[in-house]
């Protein structure tokens, strides 16, 4: 049995090593689902480290793995790789190099932080039973994602894992501290695209023409009864509209309106009553009016619910390694991930790392001048390492 200390040792000889890992996917971002370079990049050092792995692995995926001499379990941990189209506002020496692509959510350090977990797992991996398999994720900023496209990959076709981590940041969380919740935790995700035509003209004519900005307007409040009306209070439910375009003038009533949003639950048997009530409204509300919708809509992920007996035991090897009181306890989230479909096939948990706690690291996801607290190399990997190492040893992953 390897002691918590060791791993906090090995983890800190290794994080400049994660730092200019993480520094070098910042400053080369790409996109997802053209994620070559980065797989390239993972590749190399795998290769250097002497650890096994198979590229290519639905689309520009990489799963790497270590196996004890001893058999035992198998768990899998996994790093999304895909940066977002966001042009880096940040004054740093590795920003980003490659212009309107940006690491904006963390995905730099997740694959850094997992490649230094591997290294440290491989020194010691004669201490350990079992096996853990590393999933270098492409493309989960992008529907149709790329965690179901690896799971459909024949190299999974006969893997079964005890458990399967994932390691996120939050910038809301101050370094130095994680978050965890069993069960729900975050919301599944649907785009709703929706384009109205009818006969445009003079707005000093209204009865000459159809009013589609008008239309649209009533079609995005009447859609808003489906929350407050038709879900049930204990089901959370999030509708949202963020693209209007209705490119007329003072005067002129366009012919077109686009529309382009969002719908998120937590409840499958909801997701789908919900989504037949928003075509049918849409186009019950254009019919009434006389113009015509074409309405589409594009199924995102699942709801990520976390296993609440793997959240325990990892919130309990935590504790061990970053201190009782650095354990949160987090709350259920309304943006989604694809990480949902690993946990529909195997007990899962996706845990927070806190990496905020200054001026620089306050900005949100997303933000292009989001950025991390560097105290965070220091102990990322290593708790994965340990969290991988105790989760080997526990007998009794249910």
């Amino acid at each position: 049995m390897i002691p918590v200390e060791k791993i906090k040792i090995l983890a800190h000889e290794s994080a400049t090593m994660v730092k200019e890992i993480r520094e070098h996917l910042h400053a080369n971002p790409e996109l997802s689902f053209n994620e070559v370079q980065t797989a390239q990049y993972i590749a190399e050092l795998l290769e250097k480290w002497d650890i096994p792995f198979k590229s290519n692995i639905g689309g520009n995926g990489i799963v790497a793995w270590i196996k004890s001499p001893l058999k035992g379990k198998n768990i899998a941990l996994r790093a999304d790789i895909d940066a977002l189209p966001i042009d880096e506002k940040n004054n740093i020496p590795y920003c980003s190099v490659n212009k309107g692509v940006m690491h904006a959510c963390g995905h730099d350090l997740h694959t850094a932080s997992l490649l230094g977990t591997l290294y440290i797992l491989n020194q010691v991996k004669e201490t350990f039973s079992g096996s853990v398999w590393a999933i270098f994720q492409p493309a989960e900023e992008k529907l149709p994602g790329g965690a179901q496209a690896m799971l459909n990959d024949p190299f999974f076709a006969d893997k079964q894992f005890d458990a399967v981590i994932a390691q996120h940041v939050f910038p809301d969380l101050p370094a130095g501290t994680i978050g965890i919740k069993g069960g729900k935790y975050m919301a599944s995700t649907d785009e709703i695209y929706v384009t109205l035509n009818g006969k445009g003209g003079h707005a000093a004519t209204p009865h000459q023409i159809n009013d589609t900005v008008l239309i649209a307007s009533q079609i995005i409040v009447s859609l808003q009864q489906i929350v407050s009306r038709h879900a049930l209070p204990t089901i959370p439910t999030v509708l949202s509209f963020g693209k209007f375009i209705a490119n007329g003038a003072t005067n002129i009533i366009p012919n077109e309106v686009i529309l382009e949003g969002t719908f998120r639950t937590f409840n499958e048997e909801w997701r789908s009553k919900a989504l037949s009530l928003i075509t049918k409204i849409i186009r019950e509300t254009a019919n009434t009016h006389g113009i015509e919708a074409e309405i589409k809509i594009v199924n995102g992920y699942p709801a990520l619910i976390n296993s609440e007996q793997l959240a325990s035991k990892i919130s309990e090897i935590s504790k061990i390694y970053m201190g009782n009181e650095q354990v949160k306890e987090l709350e259920m989230r309304m943006t989604a991930e694809d990480f949902a479909y690993f946990a529909q096939k195997y007990p899962a948990v996706m845990y927070r790392i806190g990496t905020g706690g200054t001026d620089e690291s306050s900005f949100p996801l997303h933000s292009p001048q989001f950025n991390i607290n560097p105290s965070v190399y220091t102990y990322a990997h290593g708790l994965m390492a340990w969290i991988t190492i105790k989760l080997l040893e526990n007998e009794n992953m249910d």
